[in-house]
C-alpha cells in the first residue's frame, strides 16, 4: 500500500478547473444554482477529483500511465478533506487501485490504473 495523501479541493481550484475544462455548469461555481438543483452547495467536478488522483499517483512515483479509469461514487464538496489511498493489485503487471474518501470514510471515487 502507498502512503495516504491528504488533499482538500478548494473553491478556487473548482473555479480554475471550470475555466480550464470549459465546464461552466453552475452547480460547480454558483451556490444558488446548486441549491436550485437540489444540492446542499456547489460540488467539485468529478474529473477534477480524478485529476488529483493522477497527482497522487505521481507523488507515489508512478510517472506514466498506460490506463487510468475511475468510477465516481459520491459528490465531493469544496473544502472537504480527502484522503487518496492506493495500492498495487498486481505489482508484477503494474496494475493498481486508487480510492478517494472523505474523513468519514465515504468513498468519493474508485479507480484502477496500469503504470506505463
Amino acid at each position: 500500500m502507498f502512503n495516504p495523501i491528504y488533499m482538500t479541493i478548494t473553491r478556487e481550484q473548482i473555479k480554475k478547473y471550470a475555466v480550464a475544462s470549459g465546464d461552466f455548469n453552475p452547480i460547480h461555481t454558483d451556490p444558488e444554482a446548486a441549491k436550485k438543483a437540489g444540492l446542499p452547495e456547489c460540488i467539485a467536478h468529478g474529473m477534477l477529483v480524478m485529476a488529483l488522483g493522477s497527482r497522487a499517483l505521481s507523488e507515489w512515483g508512478i510517472s506514466s500511465l498506460a490506463t487510468y479509469d475511475a468510477r465516481f461514487l459520491s459528490m465531493t464538496y469544496p473544502d472537504e478533506p480527502l484522503v487518496f489511498k492506493g495500492s498495487w493489485v498486481d505489482e508484477k503487471l503494474r496494475k493498481g487501485g486508487l480510492t478517494v474518501e472523505n474523513a468519514a470514510g465515504e468513498v468519493k471515487m474508485k479507480g484502477t490504473f496500469i503504470a506505463g
